[in-house]
This record gives structure tokens, sequence and C-alpha cells, in this order.
């Protein structure tokens, strides 16, 4: 070990070394401070946050805090990432979807970024297999890496793409990507079962011929874009991986070949510690299923990150930007092999070249400007990342072990135990969503009702009629469509008289929920002249608990007899006895939003 020379600095040096029992009893005493009794004991658990799976983020994380060794880059468990150099030497993939017969926006992604594509082709709702070539025109193949995705399509469309490869003088060790078959994945999509013996089929020949290219893609999409939590994605993935593995195998192809032919897509999301240990926890889940399959040095996971869709809005989706930004900053912190950020408008349609620009930047200046990719796992060392990572490598295991108890993926999508979980899962979250614990910048919270509409081009329909489809703004989406349709039809919003009593500083923090409330629904709120000039049909009061005290009787009387018809107080239950509901934070603002819009006459 070296010996740094004293140069005269000593940090702290003077002050005692503190404990963490001290940690606790100084936040106890600022939590009774704020009106909690708590024990020093219980300080740590009450500033704890609850995660999906049963896992807590705690607010402190020290060395006792235990995980198992992560190993080094490039070596089993391969938790710091599937190569020794990771993705220092050129960054990560920046992978770019493409769904439409453009090779012009093709080639201008590639010229300007791109390293590789992500071709949506025939059934999976893309352009059709027989304009594979054309799309490709112009590619120069043996640099651009090609990855399908073509549901139903994907032989026909793995066939056509070896065709091209062939007609070009492509070297068959120099083709590079993945053919994109995945029959469960695509069953999790439409809920019907498809013969997997195409893809084993496939496998076979990409272990013979085509060195550089996977024939299998693991899309754990289905299960994130249908409510699941990380871990049952992971855990889906992890399943139906192990019946690839099993399938392949069973075609006579052996561990380590059959290893080599799978690639797994997972979302990145803008919770960023959460992103990066999912990716690392699932390295570290299939080195354990190559290692049990008896090859742990072939366990190296190869993963694509995907921006994740449930997050992406269609109100205020300019901020679909910052998401990504995050989401892109944690897959590569986590990473990942590759990365695809879904252009900001891919809610609502074809995204447009502007959006697909700056998706593509957005890998682009993490990589170069940021520095991003300098570092191998940079997340490693964190006691709260590496504590998370295996946590959630805990919980994910469970998860595949109750699909394995039901026989496998392919059974548990069949007998509904996938779907009921995932349910279940975004059950929760939508109550949370809905009572605005969390927040959505631009919909729920923060929104903007005189902001112009993006509008896009209809994208093409996907495979549907499995594991739905969600959104985290599905439920005000559907509010603001109805104020939208009130708009059209009436040329005025519904609209709702904010009250204020007593002076600004009393009312000021009240009326500014209560404003952000009712936009999330649509309802322009109204502050400027008299409840008669408003042209509201209801009424919120607006102030402290000490002005409701002596004035929200008699201002609530008074809007009744002005024609109020019902009148709302923001605060919470019994603050007071005056109005004829309460709206306050915690509250269930889409029930809210819903029955006040009814009671105004707004159809659904």
């Amino acid at each position: 070990m070296t010996v740094l020379p004293d140069d005269g600095l000593s940090l702290a040096a003077e002050f005692p070394d503190a404990t963490h029992d001290q940690w606790q009893q100084l936040v106890a005493g600022v939590l009774r401070k704020s009106g909690r009794e708590v024990s020093a004991g219980e300080a740590e658990d009450a500033l704890s946050t609850t995660l999906e799976d049963g896992l807590r983020a705690r607010p402190l994380y020290t060395s006792h805090d235990a995980a198992p060794p992560a190993g080094l880059p490039g070596f089993p468990p391969f938790v710091r990432g599937g190569r020794a150099e990771g993705n220092t030497v050129g960054g990560w993939d920046v992978r770019q979807r493409h769904g439409l017969p453009e090779s012009a926006a093709v080639l201008a992604d590639l010229e300007n970024g791109v390293t590789s594509l992500w071709l949506t082709v025939g059934d999976a709702g893309g352009f059709p297999v027989s304009a594979l070539p054309a799309v490709l025109d112009g590619v120069y193949l043996e640099l651009a890496p090609v990855v399908l995705d073509a549901g139903a399509d994907s032989e026909s469309a793995a066939r056509e793409l070896l065709r091209v490869y062939e007609d070009r003088g492509i070297a068959a060790d120099a083709a590079r990507g993945n053919l994109g078959a995945d029959p469960l994945g695509l069953e999790a999509r439409t809920g019907r079962s498809y013969d997997t013996g195409p893809m084993a089929e496939l496998a076979r020949l990409c272990a013979q011929r085509y060195p550089g290219l996977r024939a299998l893609t693991v899309d754990a999409l289905p299960y994130h874009e249908a409510g699941g939590s990380a871990a049952q994605e992971l855990g889906a993935s992890l399943a139906t991986g192990v019946a690839y593995l099993r399938r392949l195998t069973e075609a006579g192809l052996d561990v380590q070949q059959a290893l080599a032919q799978v690639e797994f897509r997972y979302a990145a999301t803008a919770d960023q510690f959460l992103t990066i240990a999912k990716f690392r926890a699932a390295r570290r889940l299939w080195a354990r299923v190559a290692e049990a399959c008896g090859a742990p040095k072939s366990g190296a996971q190869l993963q694509h990150a995907v921006t994740s869709p449930v997050m992406m809005t269609r109100r205020d989706p300019w901020v679909n930007m910052l998401r990504s930004t995050i989401a892109t900053l944690a897959a590569g912190v986590g990473g990942a092999d590759a990365v695809t950020v879904l252009p900001f408008d891919d809610a609502l349609g074809v995204p447009d070249a502007f959006a697909r620009r700056i998706a593509r930047n957005t890998s682009t200046i993490l990589i170069e400007e940021s520095h991003l990719a300098r570092v191998i796992d940079p997340a490693g060392g964190s006691w709260y990342v590496e504590r998370l990572t295996d946590e959630l490598a805990h919980a994910a295991w469970e998860f595949f072990r109750t699909i394995e108890r039901e026989g496998g993926q392919a059974a548990a999508l069949r007998s509904g135990l996938i779907g009921d979980r995932l349910a279940e899962t975004w059950s929760v979250r939508a109550r949370r969503l809905a009572e605005r614990r969390e927040p959505v910048t631009g919909v729920s919270e923060f929104p903007h009702l005189a902001e112009k509409p993006v509008v896009r081009a209809a994208a093409p329909a996907r495979p549907s009629g499995g594991l739905p489809r969600v959104r985290r703004d599905e439920a005000f989406e559907d509010l603001r469509a109805r104020s939208d349709a009130h708009l059209a039809a009436t040329g005025q919003r519904p609209r709702v008289y904010l009250a204020a009593l007593g002076p600004a500083a009393a009312h000021t923090a009240r009326t500014t929920f209560a404003a952000n409330l009712f936009q999330a629904g649509g309802i322009e709120p109204v502050t400027d002249g008299t409840f008669e000039e408003s042209g509201a049909r209801e009424a919120c009061l607006c102030s402290s608990d000490a002005v409701y005290a002596e004035q929200a009787e008699d201002a609530a009387r008074s809007l009744r007899d002005a024609g109020a018809r019902h009148v709302f107080l923001a605060g919470r239950p019994g603050t007071s006895a005056a109005p004829d509901s309460f709206v306050f934070a915690g509250c269930d603002a889409v029930d809210v939003l819903s029955a006040t819009l009814d009671r105004m006459g707004v159809s659904r």
C-alpha cells in the first residue's frame, strides 16, 4: 500500500468520530421538533421510502450495509459489466428505432451519431418485410449492426435480412446484430402461442455461420409496459431466457452456444438508482443461470436499454426529454451495452426529424460531453447501489422461482399468473398516481391548459391482445380529453372559482395548490372578479386554517347564494363544516376531478 506524504491537512482530525447511534438520536430530535414523536431507533425507519417489490430506500447507508462481492468487470458474476473494458472504448451502442420505410431517416441517424439500427418490421407494427432491402439501401452493413423486431414475421424478416447480407457481399463473420426471434415475448403481447421451432433453427444457423449475429431477443418491455415492477420485469425475462436455453439445447446447441444467442431488452426509467440497480442485478441473475448450467464464464448478459414508454406523457411532451436524459444516464451508468432513447413525441405518433435528432443527441452528449462512459461501473462501491442491487436481485429471483413453479414462462402466461401479478402491482401504483404521491410533471403537477397540443401522424398499430399497455398519464389524460371535447363543443373549458380568503400570506399556498389540482383535470381556475363574473358553477375556498375558522361558513353561504352548486375547501376534512367536500394533498385527485366534471355536465 502506498503511504501518502503528510501535506499538513488534517481534515476533521480534531473532531471525534460520529457513530450511527448518534446520528439516529440527532434525526429523532429533528423529527420531534417537527411534531413526530419517534425514538432514536425508529428515526431511520421514519425517513425510509417504500419501493415496489417490498424494497425500502433508507436515508443512510454505511460500510456495514453488506452486499455480496460484485467481482471484477468482465468476470462472473458480471455485476460490474459484461466486458472488462465496459463502455470506455467508444461509449455504449446508440441504437435508434425505425418503423417506417424511410431510408433517408435511417441514413440521417447513422450519419449523426447512431451506431446501430432497431427495425420494426411486418407484424410488429412496422414496414413490410419486403421493404427491408430498400430501407437498408446505402447502409454500410459491416459497420452498422441491425436488430430486427418483426413479431410473428420474425422468421421471414430474418431470412430477408440474411439475403440482403448475401446480395451485398457481406461476409458471414462481418454481419452484426440480432434477428429478434422472441416467441414468448410475442405471446405476452398478443395472448397467442407461437412455434419455437423457427427460433431454434435461426439460432442453429447463427451459431454455425454468423458468429456476430444473435438469433434471440428476450424482450422484457411487455412486462414493464403492463405495469410490472423492476423485479417482475427481471424475473419474467429470466424465466423467458431459461425457456429459450432449454429449447436451444434440445435442438442440439451446447450451453455456451445457446447462451451466445440471447440478448436482453429492458426498460430504463427516470428512477435513476433503481434503473442502475436493475441492469446490474440482471447481469448477476443471468450469470447465476449460466453457472447453474455449467458455463459460468459464458454468462455475460448482452443488454439493450430502452427509455420507458410508460413514463412518456402526451401532455407537455417536452418534459419527456428530461425524463429520457435521466433514464439514459441511468442505463449507461448501469452498464447497458446498447441504449435506445425514444423520441419525446413517441407517445403521440410518428416522431419527427427534430425529435429523432434530440433522441440520438441525448446519448451523444452523455458520452462525448459528460464523459459518462469513461468510467467502468461508476456506481460500483456505492453502498446504496450495491445494497439495492442485491435486494432487487433477490426479489427478482423469487418471482422467477414463482414462474418456474407454475411450469415456466409459457405456462405462467397462459394460466394468467403473470398478468394477475402485474395487474396487482399496477393497481397499487395507479392509486399513488391518482393521489399524486407519484407526481407526473406537466400532467398531474404543473399542467398548462393553454399550451398548444403537439400533433403527430398516427403510428402503425402494434401487436395487442395479450398483456395490456399502461401509461403513468392515462387517468389524467382521460380527464383532459373530456375537457378538450367540452372546449371544442362550447368554446370554453369547465371552470371553478377560487375564493381566496384573508391576506395573501394566508391564502397563496392553498390557492396555488387548488389551481394546480383542478388544472390537472382540465378545469380552468378563475381567481379574478366575483363568483358571478367567473362563469363557474363551483367554487373552492382557499386560505389558512385560522382564517377558515373565522370566515369559511359565511364565505360558503355567500357563494351558494350567488349560485355555486358545490363548494370545496382546500384543506383536510375537519378543517371546517362549511364546504360540501375537501381537496388536500394525498386526496384521490382522479376521483375528485372526475366527479367534478360529471357535476358540470362534461361528458365522458
